[in-house]
């Protein structure tokens, strides 16, 4: 999830272009601010997901006449639409659902008169899509606020200021453009030997997955990253038998390694089944069930197991089918994404490409940060996006959170560190809420000689919201002993993330 080049120790950043020094009429020379039909939009943006609509938006709120071209028909992308969104709010549902089955009685809670605690998955589904049309409402309400043009439809290239656009209700829309920024997304990964059929309901991707209506006995999961993690969880906690498939030798490969290894330590302790180094070599849906034959990754024996639904979540590839890129001489690399500049420029200096469809981590807020930085530039400011500060979250329970360096990487690059840590166990308020809680720590990894925050790893409860203090700490290039010395409201699950701190540049007082 967090492999990429420009992660890595001595890369090059994305770059700041200098902050403008023409005066406000000059700028008002370039960009319309009281635009008449005639005249073409500053900037079109193709596709409405994270980046694309946060681009748009801001495009707009800095006087620039804005559209956006959404072939979906309704906007937030995968992540709002069949992504981040509908994930969480069947992984919060299946949490109320676990705790409730298995953890009240900790807490002194009864059902009383042997009363079983049971699952409606209809109504489950039925909250997770009730969820997504407010929030996909939510965006267009905001375009209309913000006065964005918003056309259903497919967006293709047309030159280097032209965007054709295929309307989903018939016809053709020709845009003219100043500046273009590509937002295409990303979609998922074909696995040949297991072709999905989500209409089928066997054989799933992640799409598919938020549409099972029934509980299934046994889930195989292909590929043990974020997504399958995530889903798995989902099923497991609602009495299915997860088996994971993975392909390397751990989860999450790009994450640090003591982080992961425990991580699968407590996924096991909820149930899951781990069968790493393994290929997946066929599949076959026989009746109701699906055979799956697997062997070791470096060859050997194979094996078939049967289960009810299969889940494939080996990843996903940039989405640039029918963009014509070809025709203006756009550029992509061996995995398809789009190849930019320092500021998001393709090789069409008009023409811009942001999120899942150029190189980085397929994250919504990395794709909404460049959306930001590409239109600020579009402006004549200093866009930039600092990778080194990009957060990574896997919402399981206890949730998995990452910023900066792993061990791994440092050593690696030969960067004298320092390692603080401190386990929830030790810490007030993860006791007192129990069922769990205490499960996991925060670590942190600093430069040796500086003290200053290289990277930060957490498993725990609400590590995804922890997470964000250490990532402005390590923006505004803090030190341990910087976040140590701040005051953390006590008890609070925060206190472990001060301790740990404590822990990297002297010791903690808990433990």
């Amino acid at each position: 999830m967090f492999a990429r080049a420009s992660l890595s120790i001595g890369t090059l950043r994305r770059t700041p272009l200098k902050p403008p020094t023409a005066s406000t009429s000059t700028f008002s020379s370039h960009f319309s601010t009281t635009p008449t039909p005639q005249q073409p939009y500053d900037t079109v943006v193709i596709g409405g997901g994270p980046g694309g609509y946060v681009a748009a938006i801001k495009s707009a709120q800095m006087g620039l006449r804005t559209a956006c071209v959404e072939m979906r028909g309704s906007l937030g992308g995968t992540c709002l639409n069949v992504g981040c969104i509908p994930s969480k709010a069947l992984l919060q549902s299946s949490h109320h659902f676990h705790d409730a089955k298995h953890h009240f009685a900790d807490h002194g809670i009864s059902m009383g008169n042997g009363g079983e605690v049971t699952m409606d998955v209809g109504k489950m589904l039925d909250a997770k899509a009730q969820t997504v049309k407010g929030l996909t409402g939510g965006i267009e309400h905001l375009f209309k606020k913000h006065k964005v043009e918003y056309f259903k439809g497919r967006g293709t290239l047309k030159g280097v200021d032209g965007v054709e656009v295929q309307l989903n209700e018939g016809g053709v829309e020709s845009l003219e453009a100043k500046n273009i920024i590509i937002a295409t997304g990303s979609e998922v990964t074909p696995l040949p030997p297991v072709p999905v059929d989500n209409a089928g309901g066997k054989i799933v991707d992640s799409t598919g997955a938020l549409e099972i209506s029934k509980i299934p006995t046994k889930m195989a999961v292909i590929g043990g990253g974020v997504i399958g993690l995530e889903m798995g969880s989902v099923w497991s906690r609602l009495g299915t038998e997860v088996t994971v498939i993975e392909f390397m030798d751990r989860l999450c490969p790009a994450m640090d390694q003591e982080l992961t290894k425990k991580f699968q330590t407590t996924l096991k302790k909820q149930g899951f089944k781990f069968k790493l180094k393994t290929k997946v070599v066929k599949s076959e849906v026989v009746g109701d069930e699906v055979a799956i034959t697997t062997e070791p990754s470096k060859g050997g024996e194979q094996t078939t197991e049967n289960y009810d639904v299969v889940l494939v979540a080996t990843g996903r590839r940039p989405y640039t089918e029918g963009l014509g890129l070809e025709n203006l001489g756009i550029q992509t690399d061996k995995l398809g994404r789009i190849q930019v500049d320092s500021h998001f420029r393709t090789a069409v200096p008009s023409i811009y490409a942001i999120g899942d469809c150029i190189d980085g981590p397929m994250l919504a807020h990395k794709a909404e940060e460049e959306g930001i930085a590409a239109v600020e530039t579009i402006a004549g400011f200093a866009g930039h996006v600092n990778y080194d500060a990009i957060p990574g979250v896997i919402y399981t329970f206890p949730e998995v959170a990452s910023v900066g360096k792993t061990e791994e990487e440092l050593k690696e690059a030969n960067v004298a560190f320092n390692k603080g840590s401190f386990p929830f166990a030790a810490n007030s308020r993860a006791r007192a809420n129990a069922t769990g809680n205490s499960e996991g720590f925060v670590k942190i990894l600093t430069d040796k000689a500086t003290d200053k925050i290289l990277g930060i790893h957490i498993m725990g409860p609400n590590a995804g919201e922890m997470i964000a203090e250490g990532v402005l700490g390590m923006e505004y290039g803090a030190s341990a002993e910087d976040v140590a010395r701040t005051c953390h409201a006590h008890p609070t699950l925060s206190e472990a993330f001060k301790e740990a701190c404590m822990d990297a540049y002297d010791k903690p007082i808990h433990f």
